[in-house]
């Protein structure tokens, strides 16, 4: 029998967010390993914000959200605000009422800043890192790294001469066309008048240049879980360097005993695979033919250890594919490097709780 369309007549409800999401939803453990982070920066948090005044926005709700647009592919803050004025799911993950105002988006820009100032997007990663390692999922010896292209929140447009002397243009204030052609254009004699900060970059022979920050994303091999991250201006030597740096910093802190580093064909250089047999580091990298490598020797490629570190090197891969197409982080939504860092950083921890929920909770 066909049934009658009834008209929405409650005024009162009595549903709890709880109750609407199911038992099984995969959110549900990666809100608890997000809460279990969280709970160790509470210190900190103590010390970004006054004791007086008129309460804010929890900086718990603020990372909690930020994870929600990088796993939901939200793309902006103002979008997110407006799904969670409907959305059960989101308000329950942020532990919030039915009938509980959202917050603007303006929250998101007036508290950048402060969790700027004291790194709490790069911690909260850390910590997310310290809950694998406490679980048995890392490996303390075995690593790779790898760099991607970042596209800027810039147009090649914005991409202008140093000295002041305009391009050609039909002089139109609002979208100007520019015309390029015959104008040799370099990193030397333009800068972006959008993102100063972003450099003009391709990828490789062929490819267009875009204007690109360098994200370098160092790895652990057991279960391709992201250990450490960085965003730098898109220079030649951009990823090279941070690993290095990234390795030093790991050792310093006596968190990891590295033992080999893996890595393509972009890190088969001299100085490179030089410094890791300086530091007593196994260069595990993909050898470029005809290429005479000091340190990259036979003994390295003929064992096996080279041969699994060159298939696990390629699940970092699968990290670039899901910050990109799942976290939203193709191009950046904000401007110059440090405000960029954070997105990466809470990209790169979403990437991890996923991983982990499947690695722990899976049956």
């Amino acid at each position: 029998m066909r049934g009658d369309e009834e008209k929405q007549g409650f005024m009162f409800s009595y549903i709890s967010p709880e109750t609407r999401v199911p038992k099984n939803h995969p959110l549900r453990q990666v809100k608890v390993l997000a809460e279990v982070a969280l709970k160790k920066l509470s210190p900190i948090f103590d010390r970004m914000y006054s004791h007086t005044g008129r309460p804010s926005i929890p900086p718990e709700t603020l990372l909690k959200s930020q994870l929600l647009i990088a796993l939901f592919s939200v793309r902006s803050d103002r979008q997110f605000c407006e799904i969670l004025y409907y959305n059960s799911l989101f308000q329950w993950f942020l532990d919030k009422n039915m009938d509980d105002e959202p917050f603007d988006a303006s929250v998101f820009s007036k508290n950048r800043e402060r969790l700027m100032e004291h790194e709490v997007a790069y911690r909260f990663l850390n910590e997310v890192v310290k809950l694998a390692r406490e679980a048995a999922l890392l490996s303390e010896e075995h690593f790779t790294a790898d760099g991607t292209l970042i596209e800027a929140w810039a147009s090649l447009k914005s991409f202008k001469r140093k000295d002041g002397k305009d391009d050609k243009n039909d002089g139109d204030s609002g979208n100007p066309t520019v015309n390029f052609h015959g104008e040799k254009r370099s990193n030397k004699t333009h800068q972006s008048t959008t993102d100063p900060e972003a450099l003009l970059m391709r990828k490789g022979k062929g490819k267009e240049a875009k204007l690109s920050f360098c994200e370098t994303v160092l790895m652990e091999n057991r279960n391709g879980l992201i250990v450490d991250v960085s965003l730098t201006q898109a220079r030649k030597d951009a990823e090279t360097l941070e690993a290095l740096r990234m390795i030093k910093k790991e050792r310093r802190r006596g968190r990891w005993k590295v033992k080999t580093l893996g890595g393509d064909k972009g890190f088969c250089n001299n100085k490179f695979v030089g410094a890791l047999r300086k530091a007593k580091i196994k260069p595990h990298i993909a050898k470029i033919e005809k290429w005479k490598i000091h340190g990259l020797d036979g003994r390295i490629l003929r064992s096996i250890g080279y041969s699994i570190s060159q298939m696990k090197r390629k699940l970092i891969e699968e990290i670039f594919g899901w910050k990109k197409t799942i976290g939203g982080y193709r191009k950046t939504r904000l401007k110059g490097i440090e405000k960029n860092k954070e997105q990466s950083s809470i990209v790169a921890a979403a990437y991890n709780l996923v991983r982990m929920r499947k690695l722990m909770f899976a049956t």
